[in-house]
């Protein structure tokens, strides 16, 4: 007797089509421009399908940004754990601006939607935020007991470091060319890590 109802490969199929293609139409059109018809018809399945899956569109969103997330704290976590030394962040945000250009959708949805839906923000800041500034906040904190880093509030320099994550990641919307040159990208990483490394004030 089966006790347990286990996924068809159709099954597990037509839910992965449905959450690509809510990625990129959440990222082109937006969550309430995107109607459950548009969803199933980009995604190659049924309407009714999308609720064999899912409660509803909401449900649809919260898992396209909640497992986006996840993907960004195992980056991170990969990025930290290989870091050659405390010093190199420059490494790290050139890294994060290739990575998050190449997913440029997920992040778009990872972001932008969060804003609009206090539920999803909620779930993102207790499940995946919080847990990316923890892991920070430990790094940071075995820099300054290893003398690298002079000491102040991990947490507060962990909070600026993801801050600054973000920004790399979203460097070619917000601060560089959609098309900037490896060398542009380059100076922009060498420029964050030097101000969040060394600050902005004069040596006196």
């Amino acid at each position: 007797m089966q006790v347990f109802h286990r996924p068809s490969q159709s099954e597990d199929s037509s839910r992965t089509r449905i959450l690509k293609a809510a990625q990129k139409l959440f990222a082109s059109q937006g969550f309430d421009g995107t109607t459950t018809r548009d969803l199933a018809q980009a995604a190659g399945v049924a309407e009714g399908t999308l609720f064999r899956h899912f409660a509803n569109k909401k449900a649809i969103l919260i898992e396209v940004a909640t497992q986006g997330w996840v993907e960004i704290l195992t980056d991170l976590l990969t990025e930290l754990s290989e870091m050659g030394s405390y010093k190199a962040v420059a490494q790290v945000m050139k890294r994060r601006m290739w990575n998050f250009r190449k997913n440029a959708d997920l992040m778009r949805v990872c972001f932008m939607e969060a804003q609009f839906h206090p539920d999803l923000r909620d779930r993102i800041q207790s499940e995946v935020i919080g847990k990316m500034t923890d892991v920070a906040e430990a790094f940071f904190q075995t820099a300054m007991d290893r003398g690298i880093y002079r000491k102040t509030n991990p947490k507060i320099v962990a909070q600026v470091f993801l801050g600054m994550f973000a920004v790399a990641g979203f460097s070619h919307n917000t601060l560089m060319e959609p098309d900037a040159s490896p060398q542009a990208m380059q100076e922009m990483a060498e420029g964050l890590a030097d101000i969040f490394l060394n600050g902005v004030l004069a040596k006196t």
